[in-house]
C-alpha cells in the first residue's frame, strides 16, 4: 500500500531550507555539509525502483509504505533532528540483530508479569531494521512485527544517554515529523531562527492567548499543543500555565518563554528554609508564636484590584472560610491584567500557602473559564461553586485519614468572639500563643515535639476559625476516646461574657465497645445544660431544650447526624469541611487547657514519653 496522503518532497524541501537558514555561515562545515547548505537540500537523489527492490530482496521483506515512498524522494537523509547525522537509504539499511545487547538488558528489567507490549519491545532489538548510520549514541530501529493496519512498522528511537526506554513512533513518517519538530525545538531559543513555519506557529499562539483570556481554555490548550511540540517558547509558557491550573500531570515546564517579570511575580524563588531537617522558623509579633513546618510558607501578592481581592481572600481562608475566599477571588478575576503576552492567569495563587489548596482541578477550570484582562466581560458570571456542605452533619460521615490515629472529633464554639481571641479563653496557660496557619502534618510534628503525653493531661492542639457570622470554633480532629468519669467541659471557661458550646464524639472501636456523644452549653462561665449519650445510657443535666433532647438515644451515625443538625440549627453554626479535612489546608492553631480532670487520691495515670 503506497503512502499517497503525504507530500514528502514539499516536507523535505521546507526542512532543508529552514535548516540552511538556521546554519551559522561561520560554522566549521565539511565540504559535503557546505554543498548541502548551498543546495538547500539535506537529502540525496531519489532511489530508483530497482534500488528499492534490491533492498527489499536483501532484507527478505517489503518495506513499510512511508519509508518506501520517502526513499522514492530521497535515498537517505542528513541531520534528522538533533542527534542523527545520517539516516539510512537503500545502501545502508540493515538488520540490527541486537549487536550491542540492549535486548538482554531490557529483558532483565522486566517485572514478574510483563505486559505483551513490554515483551514485544524487549524482543524488538533482535529483529529490528536499523536506520541510524551516523548518530550521537542514538539508535533508530523499525520493528517488522509491530505492524499497523495500513502496513506501517513502528519506529523506536533510543538515546543511550537518556536513561529511559526508547521513544515509539507509529510509522517512519511519524518519526520524521518528530525529528522535524526536534530540529525546530532545539533552535527555538535562537533569536534569528525565524521562518514561515515559526511565523505561522506564533500566530496560532497569539490567537490561543486571546482565546484563553476569553475563557476558552480548552480551545486554547488544543491549539497550543503543536506550537509547543515545535518548541515555540511562548507556547510552552502559556501551555504550562494552563496545565498547572488544570493539574494535568505531575510536573509543568514553562521553559524559557516566560518573561522575567511574570516569573518574578508568579513563580518567585522558594523561600529559604532555616534550621536543619527542612524546618523553617519565622519570628512574628509577640501575639503570634513561631511556625515550624516542613517547608517555608509563601504568600502571593499581585498588583491592582485583583491584588486587593487576594488579600481579602487570604484573610477569609486563614479562618477556614474557603468558599467565601474563593468567591472573592473569582468575583475579582475580570479585573486581573496580564503583565505581558506570556502571562495567562494568576498561577502564583497555587503556591500561596493558604490560597493554593483552594485551587482544586475543578476550580482551576472554573478560574480559566472566566474572561479576564483584555477579554473581561461586564455581564454577570455564574457564582463560584461551593465545596462546603454547611452545618455540622457532615462530621457524622467524616473518616479522618491523617498521621495521627483518631478516636473521634471534638470542638468548642464561642459566640461573639473572634478566632484570635480563643487562646485567651481556652488556652493551656496565660502564655498560650496562636500559631501561624499550619497543616495537619505540621500540627502532628508540633504535638510530637512536646516529648510526652498523659492520659490525664489532655491538651489538644486545635484548629481555629469562624463557625458563622458571630461564632468562632476550636476543632480537634484527632480526639482521644471520650471518658465521662474524667471529662471536664471547656464550655464554661470559654463562655465568660458570652455563650459557648462543646461537643465530643467518639465512635465504637478498639478502645470503646459503644459510641459516645456529648454536648454541653454554658453562658457567662456557668454550664446551662448538657447531655451525654454513652451506648444505651443517656445522662442529662440542666434544662436541655426540646430541639436538642437526645431521646431516643443516639444510635450510630444516623443519630449522630440528627444531633449535629439540631445543634447547627439551634445556634446557627457551621464548620468548614474543606478547611478541616483537606491535608494541604492551613489553619491557625493553639493548645487548649486539658479536657480531663487531674487524678484524684489513689488514682494512677500513664505518661508516654518520646523523642
Amino acid at each position: 500500500m503506497a503512502d499517497t496522503t503525504f507530500n514528502w518532497r514539499s516536507f523535505l524541501t521546507r526542512w532543508s531550507e529552514e535548516w540552511a537558514d538556521a546554519c551559522d555561515p561561520d560554522d566549521a562545515l565539511t565540504d559535503e555539509e557546505e554543498a548541502a547548505q548551498r543546495a538547500r537540500w539535506l537529502g540525496f537523489a531519489p532511489a530508483s525502483g530497482a534500488r528499492i527492490e534490491a533492498l527489499e530482496e536483501r532484507l527478505g521483506c517489503r518495506l513499510p509504505p512511508s519509508y518506501r515512498t520517502f526513499l522514492e524522494v530521497s535515498d537517505g537523509w542528513r541531520n534528522a533532528g538533533g542527534f542523527v547525522g545520517l539516516l539510512a537509504g537503500t545502501g545502508n539499511a540493515r538488520w540490527y540483530e541486537d549487536e550491542d545487547g540492549f535486548g538482554e538488558e531490557f529483558r532483565s528489567h522486566l517485572g514478574e508479569q510483563p505486559s505483551p507490549e513490554e515483551l514485544a519491545e524487549a524482543g524488538m532489538w533482535s529483529r529490528a531494521l536499523q536506520l541510524d548510520v551516523e548518530s550521537d549514541s542514538t539508535y533508530v530501529l523499525m520493528d517488522p512485527q509491530a505492524v499497523s493496519g495500513d502496513g506501517e512498522w513502528a519506529v523506536y528511537c533510543y538515546h543511550v544517554w537518556a536513561c529511559g526506554p526508547p521513544e515509539r513512533y507509529a510509522s517512519f513518517r511519524e518519526f520524521m515529523e518528530g525529528m522535524y519538530h526536534q530540529f525546530h525545538y532545539l533552535r527555538a531559543g535562537s533569536p534569528g531562527f525565524i521562518n514561515a513555519t515559526t511565523r505561522a506557529l506564533d500566530a496560532v499562539v497569539e490567537e490561543a492567548w486571546y482565546a484563553a483570556l476569553g475563557g476558552e481554555y480548552e480551545r486554547a490548550e488544543a491549539a497550543l499543543v503543536e506550537p509547543d511540540a515545535f518548541g515555540r517558547p511562548r507556547a510552552k509558557a502559556l501551555l504550562g500555565q494552563l496545565r498547572l491550573l488544570l493539574k494535568e500531570g505531575a510536573s509543568y515546564s514553562m521553559g524559557f518563554g516566560l518573561s522575567a517579570e511574570v516569573q518574578a511575580q508568579e513563580i518567585p524563588p522558594a523561600p529559604v528554609t532555616g534550621s536543619a531537617g527542612g524546618r523553617h522558623s519565622t519570628v512574628h509579633s509577640p501575639a503570634v508564636g513561631p511556625l515550624w513546618t516542613k517547608a517555608a510558607p509563601f504568600r502571593y501578592t499581585t498588583p491592582g484590584a485583583f491584588g486587593v481581592a487576594v488579600e481579602e481572600a487570604w484573610e477569609l481562608a486563614r479562618w477556614g472560610d474557603t468558599d467565601a475566599a474563593w468567591s472573592t477571588l473569582l468575583a475579582a478575576l475580570p479585573s486581573w491584567q496580564p503583565l505581558d503576552p506570556t502571562h495567562l492567569a494568576p498561577v502564583g495563587l497555587l503556591r500561596d500557602s493558604l490560597l493554593g489548596p483552594l485551587v482544586t482541578a475543578e476550580r482551576g477550570r472554573e478560574l480559566l473559564a472566566v474572561p479576564r484582562g483584555p477579554r473581561a466581560m461586564t455581564s454577570p458570571r455564574p457564582a463560584a461553586k461551593t465545596l462546603d456542605p454547611g452545618g455540622l452533619a457532615w462530621l457524622a460521615d467524616w473518616e479522618p485519614q491523617g498521621l495521627r490515629l483518631s478516636e473521634g472529633y471534638r470542638f468548642v464554639l464561642v459566640e461573639a468572639t473572634e478566632p484570635a481571641e480563643l487562646p485567651a479563653r481556652l488556652g493551656a496557660d496565660a502564655d498560650t500563643v496562636l500559631h501561624e496557619p499550619m497543616t495537619d502534618w505540621d500540627a502532628d510534628q508540633l504535638v510530637h515535639g512536646r516529648g510526652e503525653s498523659s492520659t490525664y493531661d489532655d491538651r489538644p492542639l486545635v484548629a481555629v476559625g469562624r463557625a458563622a457570622q458571630r461564632w468562632s470554633f476550636a476543632f480537634d480532629g484527632a480526639a482521644r476516646a471520650f471518658d465521662a468519669n474524667r471529662f471536664v467541659s471547656p464550655a464554661a471557661a470559654a463562655s465568660r461574657g458570652t455563650r459557648a458550646v462543646a461537643v465530643w464524639s467518639t465512635p465504637a472501636g478498639q478502645h470503646r465497645p459503644s459510641s459516645a456523644f456529648h454536648l454541653s452549653v454554658a453562658e457567662n462561665g456557668e454550664e446551662l445544660y448538657a447531655f451525654t449519650v454513652d451506648g444505651p445510657e443517656v445522662v442529662r443535666s440542666g434544662a436541655v431544650p426540646p430541639a436538642l433532647d437526645p431521646e431516643p438515644a443516639l444510635a450510630g451515625r444516623a443519630g449522630e447526624s440528627r444531633a449535629l443538625e439540631a445543634i447547627a440549627a439551634e445556634f446557627g453554626v457551621s464548620l468548614p469541611r474543606f478547611a478541616l479535612t483537606s491535608p494541604d489546608c492551613r489553619l491557625h492553631r493553639f493548645t487548649t487547657r486539658s479536657w480531663t480532670r487531674p487524678p484524684g487520691p489513689g488514682e494512677t495515670y500513664m505518661v508516654v514519653r518520646w523523642g
